[in-house]
């Protein structure tokens, strides 16, 4: 795929060169916030939560940024910027619905949203709270050295599967799932987590098919997306962990799901070939 050289999105925060030396404190209510949100995406930040300091100012220092990093900022921005011109045009044409771009913020190690603390242990995420999407870039690198799913399209499908959860959100899914697992099962629950996950795969398939062209993507680029889809399988990390893989505890869909939806997208590009709700039934 070729990247470099496409306009950069103005949507970037960079938080990198900034060391956080205190956050405020969030309350009893903003601490239940935190932690149900953290839920709901499947991770656990109750330790952030304890860590928090009430009422001390927030402080940073500031730190120059690696090559390394300044490029793989100019990567993010240059793939946002993509996002917002596939899904400023798909979700008015196919589903009626204003395309509002979301904030990404880029940041190192740790870091506050409006969806509480997180950490670059968790992953990239995307919070409904303040919709913005939220990216250490430090995940490409574990993503090629540990996952063996490293390439440029592998990390583009990363930035595009948050998008996607933020197209979620605009179009009103993510709140019907959140009420939908406040009443159900720790079982069934993790099954709608899954169902959510493999939307916005094949969401990020969608965009990977409208940005082909223009991004001059070919075969090796799309296996590139696939390998890493299978990478971030529950199966798969489960079995990295030494644990025996267990369906139902999964949140996030096996190896072979994520590689069908993302490719399910990448095939159609059509939002009504990604109701994985649709198909379970619901």
């Amino acid at each position: 795929m070729e990247w470099r050289g496409r306009r950069g999105s103005m949507n970037i925060e960079d938080r990198r060169g900034m060391t956080a030396g205190g956050v405020g404190g969030l309350g009893l209510v903003g601490t239940l916030v935190v932690l149900a949100v953290g839920w709901f995406f499947g991770i656990d930040i109750s330790p952030l939560v304890g860590s928090l300091e009430e009422g001390q100012p927030t402080t940073a220092a500031q730190r120059q940024l690696t090559p390394q990093e300044q490029e793989a900022g100019q990567f993010v921005s240059a793939i946002l910027a993509s996002t917002e011109e596939v899904w400023g045009q798909v979700l008015p044409e196919q589903a009626g619905t204003r395309y509002t771009e979301p904030v990404l913020v880029l940041y190192s190690g740790v870091v506050q949203s409006a969806c509480g603390g997180a950490s670059a242990a968790m992953g990239p995420f995307c919070c409904p709270g303040d919709r913005k999407v939220y990216l250490d870039t430090s995940f490409f690198a574990q993503m090629q050295n540990r996952m063996g799913a490293g390439g440029d399209f592998a990390y583009s499908y990363v930035v595009a599967h948050e998008i996607g959860h933020h197209v979620q959100n605009l179009l009103g899914i993510l709140p019907k799932v959140t009420q939908m697992r406040q009443r159900a099962s720790e079982r069934d629950s993790n099954a709608l987590s899954v169902l959510t996950e493999l939307q916005a795969d094949c969401f990020a398939g969608i965009w990977g098919r409208q940005a082909a062209a223009s991004l001059n993507v070919d075969q090796s680029d799309f296996n590139e997306a696939i390998n890493a889809a299978a990478a971030v399988g529950d199966d798969v990390l489960m079995r990295q962990a030494g644990r025996v893989p267990v369906p139902d505890s999964f949140t996030h869909g096996s190896a072979a799901e994520r590689q069908e939806w993302f490719a399910r997208g990448f095939r159609s590009g059509e939002l009504a070939q990604c109701n994985s709700f649709g198909e379970a039934g619901l």
